[in-house]
């Protein structure tokens, strides 16, 4: 008898740098599925994986993208191209931003500069509509004997869902359930830390999502960035007090800051401390100034997104 329980690998897309993002490759009962799509520049990385697991193109039938974030969906269009028979599966406040990326690819061009994003992204192929699903709170994909339920998990996003597979006893948290680079675990193991990147943080969702995932009884927590957490429950009260603290330092730099770069600057600062505590207090391996390093970029979409937040809510639109 066919063991229904999926195979599990994780792709490294090559995103900035090694072990910063992944997708993941679902085989089950001879059908294939890959959660998440990469950036543009790292479709051939996820072709090469797939060939390199015995995977024909034709056996890959769904093809589930946590968020439109282009380090998580920018390939999804090149790959369909690839992969004749996958559906591209997506939230549907999402799934219009991959037939039509138009707004998707300003957006980032102006958050990374005209050079910055030719150099990660590249061309970002819209998908043709007639292959994308739309898949709300409660879809079900089926995959050999097995199936993929869909999860709607705003917070990091209007538009982000996370895939949680019971038979592995684990779910697909794209960036609701935060980043955990492997380098910089310490002797609790990773070190989880919010991302609020622009344009729909929403902190009040993003907590409430993550205790969702808390209640699932998963074993692991496969992340975009960057691979596993063992007991996600276990971890996410903590995670939880780490995203209303990102909120309650925004507001008080908004006390002290009209909306500028000055404020951004400051959000900054103060998102530089909350890591460096965290990483003390979590006794990650790394030099701290390293380690920081490391997450230079987090950092300063981490503050965009809390700017954009805090504008919002002065102006009104929460």
């Amino acid at each position: 008898m066919m063991d229904a329980r999926p195979d599990v690998r994780l792709i490294d897309t090559g995103y900035l740098r090694p072990g910063f993002a992944a997708c993941y490759l679902l085989r089950a009962g001879g059908e294939v599925a890959l959660v998440d799509a990469g950036h543009g520049r790292g479709v051939s990385r996820i072709l090469q994986a797939l060939e390199e697991e015995g995977v024909a193109p034709e056996a890959v039938r769904w093809l589930v993208v946590t968020h439109v974030h282009l380090d998580h969906a920018g390939g999804a269009g090149s790959l369909l191209r690839a992969l004749p028979r996958a559906t591209l599966v997506a939230h549907p406040r999402g799934a219009p931003h991959l037939v039509d990326p138009g707004r998707l690819v300003a957006g980032a061009r102006a958050v990374y500069g005209e050079e910055r994003f030719e150099a990660l992204h590249g061309e970002v192929v819209p998908a043709p509509a007639e292959r994308v699903r739309q898949a709300s709170e409660g879809t079900c994909l089926p995959l050999g004997e097995v199936e993929l339920r869909i999860l709607d998990t705003p917070g990091h996003a209007r538009h982000h869902l996370c895939v949680h597979v019971p038979a592995l006893e684990a779910v697909f948290t794209g960036d609701t359930f935060g980043l955990a680079y492997p380098e910089l675990a310490g002797p609790q193991g990773p070190l989880l830390f919010p991302t609020t990147s622009p344009v729909q943080f929403d902190p009040e969702a993003l907590v409430a999502s993550i205790g969702r995932l808390a209640t699932l009884g998963a074993r692991r927590a496969w992340l975009t960035h960057f691979g596993a957490v063992e007991d996600p429950a276990s971890r996410a009260a903590a995670l939880q007090a780490l995203v209303r603290e990102h909120a309650r330092l925004a507001l008080e730099v908004a006390a002290a800051h009209p909306p500028g770069p000055q404020r951004l600057a400051a959000l900054e600062e103060r998102l530089r401390g909350l890591l460096l505590a965290e990483l003390r207090r979590a006794g990650c391996p790394l030099p701290l100034e390293e380690a920081l390093a490391r997450m230079t970029d987090d950092l300063a979409l981490n503050a965009q997104g809390l700017a954009v937040w805090l504008e919002r809510r002065e102006g009104g639109r929460r």
